[in-house]
């Protein structure tokens, strides 16, 4: 989900999975019984005014809203996320497999001279656009199947999270009014992530391109329009052309822990000098540019040397394992090797 941590699809149930169903149960009747009552109809009229005095057309608000029914499934998914407890290799596992590196490489060259394009305006390398999509929706396999506009209601009015989904639900009016896609076509996610790239209505308003030329910015049909998209968020948010996003390293036997983190950034030959080297131990290359030390699974696990690429890719979803996923699914795409065994040594 663009620009927002996300839950990943497909996470496993956990133990204490089952504590937060009771209390989503709870919390489930309170809200049913304010939806059904005068409690909801008051609290959209006074919705409804806010938005009219930001710009918003009544011809809009009654082509959204009119008649809304919020959607109990919607809060039944927001309480009963399961708490995340893969490893980095389960998590590696199940993202970066062989099928979707073999179908992205597929991508890759049927796109490639409309990738090629967006690379050239906004620096963003075909490979990792490839890479965003697969992870987002499986390459457009699954965008979600909900009405955003009900989703974000519904997640607007529950108290959980009501100031963060109130915003995105004004975005996705002002998406609405501005012609580019209509209330019933504009669906999603539960969360109100849309399209090929999942993004929330605020990303979409802030970042949202028309790369096809026909005034509509279509980022649920159009591969134009979302590829483009993609490219200038990552651009916005500070990508790098020209620069890569990390690689995997070694690390010496007398390498100090406490420098592995995402605050601390040296220059790589300040990082050659400690130690770190390449996985196969050859040297890491010649270079002032600035890179951090991570370790995602602790310091019995894989170590990854990260640069600005990264951290822009984290501004998309701040996950470290995602990140991580996005960089390797990009580089195997592109016909570079596996980056080897995640077991524990």
């Amino acid at each position: 989900m663009a620009a927002v941590a996300a839950l990943a699809p497909g996470l496993l149930f956990t133990p204490g999975q089952a504590k937060s169903q009771i209390r989503a149960k709870n919390v489930d009747a309170r809200t049913n019984a304010a939806f059904s009552g005068k409690d909801f109809r008051a609290w959209m009229a006074e919705f409804r005014n806010e938005a009219h005095a930001t710009g918003i057309s009544e011809k809009t608000l009654d082509a959204a809203l009119l008649d809304i029914v919020p959607v109990k499934r919607v809060i039944e998914l927001d309480r009963s996320q399961p708490e995340f407890t893969q490893t980095f290799r389960e998590y590696l596992g199940r993202r970066v497999t062989e099928e979707r590196v073999q179908r992205g490489k597929r991508l890759l060259k049927k796109h490639r001279d409309l990738l090629k394009g967006i690379y050239t305006e906004y620096g963003v390398p075909p490979r990792y656009l490839i890479a965003f999509w697969g992870l987002e929706t499986n390459f457009g396999d699954h965008q979600g199947g909900f009405r955003v506009i009900d989703a974000l209601v519904t997640l607007a009015f529950d108290q959980r999270r009501s100031e963060f989904f109130r915003t995105q639900l004004l975005h996705a009016l002002k998406i609405i009014e501005q012609g580019h896609i209509t209330p019933d076509q504009m669906t999603g996610s539960w969360a109100g992530a849309m399209g090929h790239m999942q993004f929330l209505p605020s990303t979409f308003t802030g970042h949202a391109v028309d790369y096809s030329g026909n005034g509509r910015k279509d980022i649920w049909a159009s591969l134009p329009d979302a590829f483009a998209s993609a490219a200038n968020f990552l651009s916005n948010r500070g990508w790098q052309p020209g620069e890569t996003w990390g690689r995997r390293v070694s690390l010496p036997e007398e390498f100090d822990i406490r420098l592995a983190t995402m605050n601390r950034k040296k220059p790589v030959n300040e990082w050659s000098r400690l130690g770190v080297r390449q996985a196969d131990g050859t040297a890491l290359p010649q270079a002032d540019m600035k890179g951090s030390v991570i370790l995602p699974q602790g310091r019995e696990g894989p170590a990854f040397l990260v640069y600005q690429n990264f951290r822009v890719i984290m501004r998309w979803n701040r996950s470290v394992n995602y990140a991580i996923s996005v960089g390797l699914l990009a580089d195997r795409i592109a016909g570079m090797p596996a980056a080897g065994s995640f077991r524990k040594k």
